[in-house]
Parts: structure tokens; sequence; C-alpha cells
């Protein structure tokens, strides 16, 4: 019986977690450490021990990537103000031209959620959602939910978004790697969400949001209102609103593919030489960012004086501060886990099942979405959870272990998820059959695509 006392206290502290999570007033940042405290001592380590454990872990997972997450977020906020995340979308609509609107909205939803909240950046894009209805018979469900469905796919995928960041920092992955990989894995959802936004939108014909009762002359007039007033209105380029964006990802994937060529025998000599060296610090996500944020601070608010640059800024990293700490808290519930022998004993009874182990961060992440709606939190759990029990396994790639946890975190997004809200309310739909077919459905299309995907990339790696 002794044996199985850390299993046991590990499912106490998990739904203690859930249970201050849901029931109570204690925020989840209490709960997730008092969740860690439990599965400490239940463990068997001492209550010393399990203090150094959790501190141990929160230092070491945020400072892998607690820069990283604060130097994103700064970056997202300049592309917010400045007009970027505009410029994008209205550049897609251009260049793919009529009916391709809902294409236009995934692609641009794709971007720039990259680096932007999820939240934010459905809300500042929205006017254009609305001005694109109906326009060559396109439905503004049919974009809402492109456009919804291209963001939250990179949001949940993508570093530097915080969750995979933070997943990437619990596991040991490469933070390159997980945004390649994230890059590939989130374009069969977004094909997958754009077929069924298009499939509810003929489903739907005549549905408007409520205040914006008008005729299809009356949308066509605004679309070219709005198109016109894009024309004159003062957005960076194309070129400078996607720089901040680009070059990050260009530098980190340099890098990433010259360390994987670098393991090639006849290739082992690229690390010393002046490229592996040059591309090893600027390649370096902290570095990179960091020549992110300059780019966007110079080329996108040149006319905004000092002090009003420095604001924008500050407000960015005021949101960084929960996020830092619930990242944080969930790599000290890991270490927990890692020093208690718990992720061990757990694998050992998990190598008895017939699942891969890979299914373990899905399936938890899936399950703690459903339970509590946030997927940041969902993904920072499961994670923290599966970590020290993938590490048993040496033929499961940690990568794939981090994104199965990201991915599970899709599942079926309702009441308890801001997203649902947000989507819903800026639609205003109120029955609820209606707002899970708008955002419960498309997300857990999304999930079930991912899932195959990552079964695909499992085989592979």
């Amino acid at each position: 019986m002794e044996l199985y006392v850390p299993i046991i206290g590990l499912i106490v502290a998990v739904f203690t977690l859930i249970y201050l999570a849901l029931r109570t007033r204690v925020h989840i940042l209490l709960a997730m450490l008092i969740a860690a405290a439990i599965a400490g001592l239940s463990g068997g380590l001492s209550a010393s021990e399990t203090v150094s454990a959790i501190s141990g872990g929160f230092g070491s997972t945020l400072g892998s990537i607690g820069i990283v997450i604060g130097l994103g977020i700064m970056m997202g906020r300049v592309l917010e103000v400045s007009g970027a995340a505009e410029r994008i979308a209205y550049s897609f609509i251009k260049w793919l031209g009529k009916k391709k609107e809902s294409w236009a909205m995934a692609i641009t939803g794709y971007i720039v959620s990259i680096p932007i909240f999820v939240d934010s950046a459905f809300v500042i894009l929205f006017p254009l959602v609305k001005a694109l209805a109906q326009k060559s018979k396109t439905s503004i469900l049919t974009l809402a939910i492109a456009l919804a469905g291209g963001l939250i796919l990179t949001h949940h995928v993508v570093p530097p978004t915080p969750g995979p960041l933070g997943v990437a920092g619990i596991f040991g992955v490469d933070i390159g790697a997980m945004l390649i990989s994230g890059l590939f894995l989130a374009i069969p959802s977004i094909v997958g969400i754009v077929f069924y936004a298009q499939w509810l939108g003929r489903r739907y014909p005549d549905f408007q949001v409520p205040e914006v009762a008008q005729t299809p002359d009356d949308l066509k007039e605004t679309h070219e209102q709005y198109m016109k007033e894009k024309e004159g209105k003062e957005l960076p380029s194309l070129l400078l609103s996607t720089l901040p964006i680009i070059v990050p990802i260009l530098l980190i994937f340099i890098d990433t593919t010259t360390n994987m060529i670098s393991k090639l025998d006849q290739f082992a000599y690229l690390p010393e030489t002046i490229w592996g060296q040059v591309f090893s610090f600027l390649g370096a996500p902290i570095i990179a960012l960091s020549i992110s944020v300059l780019i966007a601070i110079y080329t996108l608010m040149p006319k905004h004086s000092k002090e009003e640059t420095i604001d924008r800024l500050e407000e960015g990293l005021q949101s960084a501060g929960i996020i830092l700490l619930v990242t944080g808290a969930g790599g000290a519930l890991g270490a927990v886990l890692r020093e208690s022998g718990t992720g061990t004993l757990i694998a050992e009874h998990v190598a008895l099942l017939p699942i891969s182990p890979i299914l373990i961060p899905f399936i938890i992440s899936t399950l703690v979405r459903i339970i509590q709606g946030s997927g940041t939190v969902a993904m920072i759990t499961a994670a923290s959870i599966s970590a020290p029990v993938i590490a048993q396994f040496p033929d499961v790639n940690p990568l794939v272990a981090a994104q199965a946890a990201t991915i599970g975190a899709l599942f079926f997004s309702y009441f308890n998820d801001s997203m649902f809200w947000v989507v819903n309310r800026m639609l205003g739909a109120k029955d609820v059959k209606m707002q899970m077919m708008i955002w419960s459905v498309p997300t857990t299309i999304a999930w079930f695509i991912g899932f195959v995907s990552l079964l695909v990339m499992n085989m592979v790696l």
C-alpha cells in the first residue's frame, strides 16, 4: 500500500487544485502551490525538502522562459497599439480577393496571435469582420470563426505565447523547436476550422450581429468605406508590421536548424564556426525577442514620445505578472513530483498499459481544460504532472509530449473559458446551442485534428 501513497497524494493534490480554483476565492497561483505542497509531503519529502523543491522548481522554470515571456508580451503590445495587426489583415484581404475572405481572416489570426494575446487580437480585428460581413455572400459567422480559429491555434501551440513557452520550459524543450513544430501543427487544424466556419455560414445564412441589422447593400457600403478608410489611414506598412514577428522566428529557426545539422558527423564543426557562434547568440530566444522589441519600437512607434512608448510597454508587462507566477508554480509542482519519485512511480505503472506515453499530457490537459476552462492553466498543469513521468521514457520525444499538452488544452471551449464569451458576445449570440456551435465545436475540431497531427509527428520523430 505504501507504494501507492504518492499516487494517491497526487490525486488528492490535483482534486484540491481543481476545487480551490473552481469553488473558492483562492487564486490559481496559491492553489497550485498548495497542490505542490500536498504532492511533496505525501510523496515522502520532508517539510524542508518540499519547500526546497517548490522554490527550486519555480526558479528554474522562470529562469529559462521568464524573460522570453516578458519580451514577447512587450512586442505584442506594440503591434497591438500601432495598427500593425490591422495592416496585416487588410493586406491579406486585398491579396486573396473576393471569395477568399475567410482564408484571409484565418491567416491573419495565425500570424497576429503569435505575439498578441488572443482575446485582445479578436476585439481589435472584429470591426474588420463586421465590415466584411455579407461581402460576396460571406457570412459574418464564417469570418468571425475563421479569424478566431487562426488566433486560438497559434495562441495555444506557438511561442512566444506564454502557455507553450511555459510548457517548453517545464519539459526542457528547445524553444526554437517548439516554435517551428507549433507553426506546422497549427495549419491542419486551421484548415479544418475554416471549412467548418464556411459550413456554419451556409447553415445559418440569415445570422446577423443584433446591433448591426443592416441590408446586404448597407454592409457592402460599410465594407467599401472601411477599405477606403484603411487606404487613407496612416497604418504601418506590411513589411514593418510583420518584421517584429518574422525576425525572431527566422533567427531562432536558423539557430535550431544549425544545431540539428551539426548532429551529423560531417557537420559537427558547425557550432565552432563564425556562422554557428553568431546565430547561437542571435538565435537565443532572449536575444531574438530583444531584437524584435527594438525593431517594433523604432519602426512601429516612430512618432511616439519616450514616455508614451514606455507606458505602452509597461502596460504589456503588467499583464505578464500573473502568467509568470502561474508558470513558475507549474514548474514547482513538476519539481516536487520529480524529487519525490512520484513521476518515476507513475511511469512504472504507465509502462504496463497499452497506450503511448504521449497520451499522458494530452489526456491530463484535456481533462483540466474541460474542468476549469483556461487553456494556459490546463497545459501548464498537464506539463507539470506529466514531465517527470515522460522523463522516465527515453524513447519518447519530449517535444511531442510538450505539444501534446498544448493541443489537449484546445478541447471544447465553453462557459468557463474567457474566449468563449469574447467570441459569442461580439457576435451577439445568446442561445446556448448557437454559442456552442460558434465556439465549442470549432475548438473541439481543432483538438481532434491536432491530436491526429500529433500522432503523425510522433511517428516521424
